[in-house]
């Protein structure tokens, strides 16, 4: 007796191939037994006052919100000055400041936030340790001290 050329392996590789093939097919039945429905109605979308995508449209019954037109900003409001912007008077400690160079630094007592100084800014010869009174001003780095006077 002549022995098979198929081994186990190659039996079950085919059996494989033709399962899948089987499976492809069954799905393509499927797609085509299944009734598609491309009609106006089912491709028409509403927009909820949420701003949602929905397939129900919307209630005509339903009371709208009413919106104030002048009440909506568009663009960036004004900048309106606040009084953490220098108006007022501050007491700080100065922290570290470089006479060589010219500047240094304040830490303020109410917000200890540490903010810039320079030798143009003081009104009285400083050193580091010493209690001053200032004002600030914005920068485009940040907040500076100006009007810097010993305490």
């Amino acid at each position: 007796m002549a022995k098979s050329r198929d081994t186990f392996n190659k039996k079950e590789k085919e059996k494989l191939k033709q399962k899948k093939k089987q499976e492809k097919q069954d799905r393509k039945d499927a797609r085509k037994s299944e009734e598609k429905s491309s009609g106006f109605e089912d491709m028409i979308a509403y927009v909820d006052e949420y701003g949602n995508i929905v397939d129900t449209p919307p209630d005509p019954t339903k009371k709208r919100e009413e919106i104030d037109v002048d009440s909506i900003e568009i663009g960036v409001p004004k900048y309106a000055a606040s009084e953490d912007d220098g108006a007022s008077v501050r007491k700080g400690k100065v922290t570290f400041f470089n006479e060589s160079k010219g500047y240094g630094f304040i830490k303020d007592e109410q917000t200890q936030e540490s903010i810039f100084v320079h030798i143009n800014g003081c009104l009285d010869k400083i050193q580091e340790n010493d209690k001053v009174t200032f004002e600030t001003e914005k920068t485009p780095k940040g907040l500076s001290a100006i009007s810097v006077k010993l305490v």
